[in-house]
């Protein structure tokens, strides 16, 4: 929004997801740039309307707030011809930290840090800076990076760490730098898996079991079992036409045939929906409390 009213230009706002809507409203102010999160892309590489709207035509195409699905890339490019441009951001940072640049996107990466933003890798129980092609941390710096949290002191100390002279802020995501500076994404520190003594990313897992055409989305944590820590647990939506079809032995098999041995969802369980955060992110927070309590 502040890059609109920056240039003067007109905001069209959606605060409901009705694709008629957007779509039609896009087309008559001749929208020239588009800013949406995962699930909305996921909803209009389905719709039966979306391509009565040229997405070639815009110049700017972005999606940030959650992890943007291979396969929905890969959908959107075919239906669509035109490329989305995936970015990365928190509220304590301003909002936007990194993204791909133009003509430069890497699948599956959200970019490389904007101008005058530092961004690395550390491990995430010592801070010791880990090398391109390993998995940590994500800490950023810049003059995007808020001071603290408000009258919270306690959580300001656990997020902001003093590191060579400057201030990082600890994003709680873990990360993978490669050798060319892109940044990919794993999973949140809270939501890995620890299964006996593996460290497993549910992300990587959901990834998977969202290839599967009969999955319409999936959420995985980790349920609490004193034998081998925390068994991996995957709770599955299956597409309108697959529901009765598709057992849980199924997926299962599918994920054996995908993952290695020690990810494979020990449990599976089908719902109509998964809970979801206010910008559309599956949230793991309320199927964990499920187990806790």
């Amino acid at each position: 929004m502040l890059n609109g009213l920056g240039l003067g230009a007109t905001l069209l706002l959606f605060t409901t997801p009705d694709l008629d809507e957007v779509l039609s409203t896009m087309e008559r102010h001749r929208a020239t740039v588009f800013y949406s999160v995962p699930t909305a892309y996921q909803f209009l590489k389905d719709y039966d309307k979306t391509t009565r709207f040229n997405w070639k035509g815009l110049k700017i195409i972005t999606s940030g707030a959650d992890t943007l699905h291979e396969s929905t890339i890969n959908d959107w490019d075919r239906r669509t011809g035109a490329k989305i441009q995936e970015g990365y951001g928190l509220t304590e940072c301003s909002a936007v930290s990194h993204l791909n640049p133009m003509g430069r996107s890497k699948t599956g990466s959200f970019g490389i840090p904007l101008p005058n933003i530092g961004a690395m890798v550390v491990d995430h129980d010592t801070n010791e800076c880990l090398p391109p092609g390993e998995v940590g941390e994500l800490l950023v710096e810049g003059p995007n990076v808020m001071k603290g949290y408000w009258k919270r002191h306690e959580d300001t100390r656990d997020t902001l760490v003093e590191l060579g002279g400057r201030t990082w802020l600890k994003t709680g995501d873990l990360v993978m730098m490669d050798d060319e500076g892109y940044f990919f994404f794993y999973d949140r520190k809270k939501d890995m898996i620890k299964y006996k003594g593996y460290s497993v990313f549910a992300r990587e897992i959901e990834e998977v079991i969202h290839q599967h055409p009969q999955v319409k989305a999936a959420g995985v944590v980790g349920v609490p079992d004193p034998g081998v820590g925390q068994l991996i647990k995957a709770i599955v939506v299956l597409q309108p036409e697959a529901r009765g079809k598709v057992s849980e032995e199924d997926i299962m098999k599918y994920c054996e045939e995908n993952l290695a041995h020690y990810k494979v969802p020990k449990i599976i369980e089908f719902r109509g929906e998964l809970p979801k955060t206010d910008v559309g992110k599956v949230s793991h927070r309320e199927l964990r409390e499920e187990h806790e309590e």
